[in-house]
């Protein structure tokens, strides 16, 4: 079998798996427990609003709507797909993985999970070269967008991911409050997708930030200083969005007039 068809067929399968066990995840429980319902346990500031979570939703759509796009015959050659590789497997796989950790409550193999799926999806889009190659209306919906919000997400769910580990570790925060620890996490946030604007332009990414923060800022509403950092992050990401966006503009303009 042709190793591109073979990749096509393995990342099908990769995404199929990883749909069948979100919605086990959520249906069965696994465990008996939702995903939510563990978050919950633990008393961190770096977690948003429960409706936040419909973005998986987005994510999904996103991920199905590149799986049919990858697997056809047209795009079997395609050189950025071809570049991606087996990298969407490696994600998949880091994903069901995490599921079944977080649901066992293993909370330190979760963390090596998700720092997999992290690498991956940054290998992913590094491979792809979002925000800089020049591609196609149906490769920018198909492939740009699910993986700029995808990894926007699993951005902020990494994070969260390392304040739940602490936090069942019983951390002390080096005697630092932990609503100073979470305005740091912000802070944290906000320079990533900042760098992310201003190097790629990337708005899709920048946008989930801003949905994270908010989600935080409406959830820890009780806590000013959380609450209030949270809404200074998402100004400041909506300001470097414009900034990102007018500078890649500015680029392609004096490209022209050269």
């Amino acid at each position: 079998m042709n190793k591109s068809i073979t990749r096509q067929i393995l990342n099908l399968i990769g995404l199929a798996g990883v749909l069948i066990v979100n919605g086990l995840a959520n249906v069965l429980p696994l465990n008996n427990l939702s995903t939510g319902e563990i978050s919950d346990r633990f008393e961190v500031f770096f977690v948003p609003a429960g409706y936040v979570f419909s973005i998986w939703g987005l994510i999904y759509l996103g991920l199905i709507g590149f799986g049919i796009y990858q697997a056809l015959p047209s795009q079997r050659e395609n050189p950025r797909l071809v570049k991606v590789g087996y990298w969407f497997l490696v994600s998949c796989l880091a994903n069901i993985a995490w599921l079944f950790c977080w649901h066992y409550e293993l909370f330190p193999f979760s963390l090596v999970m998700m720092v997999i799926l992290l690498l991956s999806l940054i290998t992913i889009y590094l491979r792809l070269d979002i925000g800089r190659a020049r591609v196609s209306t149906a490769e920018t919906w198909f492939v740009n967008v699910p993986f700029s919000l995808y990894l926007g997400w699993i951005t902020v769910a990494t994070i969260a991911n390392v304040t739940s580990l602490l936090d069942y570790y019983g951390w002390d925060g080096w005697g630092i409050s932990a609503q100073i620890w979470a305005v740091i996490m912000l802070a944290a946030a906000g320079l990533i997708s900042a760098i992310m604007s201003l190097t790629r332009a990337d708005i899709v990414y920048s946008l989930v930030i801003i949905w994270a923060v908010v989600g935080i800022a409406v959830k820890h509403s009780s806590e000013p200083l959380v609450s209030m950092a949270a809404w200074i992050t998402a100004v400041f990401v909506l300001v470097m969005i414009i900034a990102g966006v007018w500078r890649s503009k500015s680029r392609q303009a004096n490209h022209a007039a050269l």
